[in-house]
């Protein structure tokens, strides 16, 4: 048979992996498994023991700390593990007999016992490379992940605090899912595609509806203050989620990583699903004090 007879080879379909990503690159049958999963670990919580709420806080933060000083390592700095470790514990721990004042003690001591311990980490004989790279980096993380995260141990103490996390996390959810809905049915224009390709203005303005609109509604119904004060907090909590995610972005983009870990099916590392978290717990701790 020549080759102008020969019948032509019929490709063989590839199979493709049993669980597909979502549009917006998620395993999205895993991701809401898991997001369900730890918003009812959350209410159980808030509900039943929210001082608990405390530890949760402490947990996450070790675990997050944990996340990103391994990648940072990875990629070639010399970060203190230990001593953010338990600074950061110190931080979220303190705020419990001395509020906002124990967590800014606690950072400030944190990164001079992180500037001491990188300095002599080689012995007192040789010079430190990479010195200021590694302390700055450790400085942000420090700030970034347990100091952060402090705020989000504050929210609990007041009489209505439980609610006040309440409001934070539901916000950043319903800023969360606005965006995704929006992005995926409409998004055409992209907002930071330098940073996260997916991002768009369409989404953003999906976060800024449903993540203000929640935000009314959980003061009203979860806090002691007026539903108004929703408003400012759902604008400025959406603009921090969305920045806390392009922040992350960019970091996880300069190492070179898609995900900070793989804890969480779905999400990535649990730095992954903390990154808006975390500046919008500062958000609202900063607006229910002044407004509340």
């Amino acid at each position: 048979m020549t080759d102008q007879q020969a019948s032509p080879v019929t490709e063989q379909p590839v199979n493709e992996p049993t669980t597909k990503a979502s549009r917006a690159g998620r395993n999205l049958p895993a991701a809401i498994f898991v997001g369900v999963a730890l918003g009812a670990m959350l209410v159980a919580t808030l509900l039943f023991a929210p001082r608990v709420w405390v530890a949760v806080v402490a947990v996450a933060m070790a675990v997050a700390t944990h996340e990103v000083v391994r990648r940072l390592r990875e990629a070639g700095f010399s970060i203190p593990l230990i001593p953010l470790l338990v600074g950061g514990q110190a931080m979220v721990w303190l705020t419990w007999p001395f509020g906002a004042a124990g967590a800014l003690g606690a950072f400030g001591g944190t990164v001079l016992v992180c500037m001491v311990w990188r300095l002599v980490s080689g012995g007192l004989n040789s010079a430190p490379q990479n010195y200021l790279r590694d302390m700055s980096t450790t400085v942000l993380l420090a700030a970034w992940v347990p100091l952060f995260g402090s705020f989000g141990a504050l929210l609990i103490y007041p009489d209505d605090g439980a609610g006040r996390v309440f409001c934070l996390m539901l916000i950043v959810a319903g800023s969360d899912i606005g965006g995704y809905t929006a992005g995926v049915l409409f998004g055409k224009h992209p907002m930071a595609p330098a940073i996260s390709p997916k991002k768009s203005w369409e989404g953003l303005t999906g976060s800024l509806v449903l993540g203000t609109a929640v935000a009314v509604l959980a003061v009203h119904f979860l806090t002691d203050n007026p539903a108004w004060i929703g408003v400012p907090l759902g604008l400025m909590l959406v603009i921090t989620a969305t920045l806390g995610d392009l922040v992350e972005s960019q970091v996880k983009r300069d190492l070179g990583i898609k995900d900070m870990g793989t804890l969480l099916p779905g999400h990535g590392g649990l730095m992954d699903r903390l990154d808006s978290v975390l500046p919008s717990a500062v958000a609202t701790w900063i607006v229910l004090s002044l407004l509340a």
